[in-house]
């Protein structure tokens, strides 16, 4: 079989410029869905001006769709990785996150136990952020590897919904190992993210006027990390799978493994580098998760990964380019919901209802397009 040249340059590039259109396409199409509902609205609310109130939230709730988009992605990447080789559904993905996330915790706070976070500047404070998200990588890959070794490896070959049960057993005892080591280390069941650095401080990006009341449009430096370590994942993971030779392999595999290994790949060996790859870039997730929402428990990962294994499913499980769509859709449609339910319902619906959304939208794609919203066939198997 001759294989395509690959340009290095156009792997880097293509992705961002999907990201790009993702980002530009959802957040258009979305906000125009909003805005006409509220115009529609508009004359059955005589309290408020509905239009006006979601004009106002619109640029804030963007900003916040955008950055939970880019969490589900990085997490929805774990379980495309590892379908798009052994059409598996590793329901243990989410544990791999909340594992990577207390790692990445415990190593702060112990930084912060020796005074080091409080004298810490600016770039010492990022330095100190990147090391806690690497630890969090190794500790999601070294679960991720393990968990492939000495559970699923054995059940290879069985029927789907052996492995199935035992990735929910993996899940169930992981959740339950955490905490009872929390428990019995630091008699408590979760831990708090330590504040550091400039991270919460927000950054002002542009000033509204709308019936002459200023409006001004921030952001988290937080959420500007957030989004920066997402993209470089995400671009890097997608130049690994379509420009070296590892991803070659991975692909080979993907496609046949019996020929595959005919032809030389150890079909073992390249099946654990993707649980590798997929279990580190949850432990990176957890860390970045936690970093947003300041807490760590060991239930963490188990509605965040849900969320993400319905992202992956929107977009086209087992697509790298289709976790990148379906993370954005879900965390714009989320953020949406969670903002604009109370002004559209007149308080009777409220933001606790955002997750329905998330598994509505899941049934809904599995019922009218099973295949996810880019197709059934992709030339970005991962």
């Amino acid at each position: 079989m001759r294989l395509r040249r690959v340009n290095p340059i156009k792997e880097i590039l293509r992705p961002l410029g999907q990201l790009l259109i993702f980002v530009i396409g959802s957040a258009v199409i979305i906000s125009a869905f909003v805005l006409l509902l509220a115009l529609l609205l508009r004359p059955t609310r005589t309290d408020i001006d509905i239009f006006q109130v979601s004009l106002i939230l619109l640029p804030q709730v963007l900003i916040d769709g955008i950055t939970l988009g880019f969490m589900y992605a990085i997490i929805a990447m774990g379980y495309t990785m590892v379908y798009g080789v052994l059409e598996f559904i590793n329901f243990a993905h989410g544990e791999f996150v909340m594992f990577g996330a207390f790692a990445g915790v415990e190593l702060l706070i112990w930084l912060n136990a020796q005074g080091v976070l409080r004298t810490s500047e600016i770039w010492l404070a990022l330095l100190w952020l990147v090391l806690a998200v690497l630890l969090g990588m190794s500790v999601g890959g070294a679960l991720a590897v393990s968990a492939e070794r000495f559970a699923y490896r054995p059940l290879r070959g069985t029927p789907r919904l052996v492995p199935l049960i035992a990735a929910i057993g993996v899940s169930f005892l992981l959740q339950d190992t955490m905490r009872f080591l929390q428990s019995a280390i630091n008699g408590d069941f979760y831990r708090t993210f330590p504040e550091f650095g400039p991270f919460a401080q927000r950054l002002t990006l542009f000033s509204l006027s709308i019936d002459e009341r200023p409006i001004n449009i921030a952001v988290q430096y937080k959420a500007i990390l957030l989004i920066s370590f997402a993209i470089i994942m995400l671009v890097a993971l997608n130049y690994l799978v379509n420009a070296t030779r590892l991803g070659k392999a991975i692909r080979s595999v993907a496609q046949d493994q019996r020929t595959a290994s005919l032809m030389g790949i150890d079909v073992n060996r390249i099946i654990a580098l993707t649980f590798l790859i997929g279990g580190a870039m949850g432990g990176a997730a957890g860390v970045l998760w936690t970093f947003r929402f300041t807490r760590a428990d060991p239930y963490m990962g188990f509605i965040p990964g849900l969320k993400a294994f319905t992202a992956a499913v929107l977009g086209g499980i087992g697509s790298i380019v289709g976790a990148m769509l379906g993370g954005m859709v879900l965390g714009l449609l989320e953020s949406f919901a969670a903002s604009y339910f109370s002004i559209f319902s007149r308080g009777a619906f409220g933001a606790e209802y955002k997750d329905i959304f998330a598994f509505g939208i899941l049934i809904l794609v599995l019922i009218f397009r099973p295949q996810g919203l880019l197709g059934g066939k992709t030339t970005q198997k991962a």
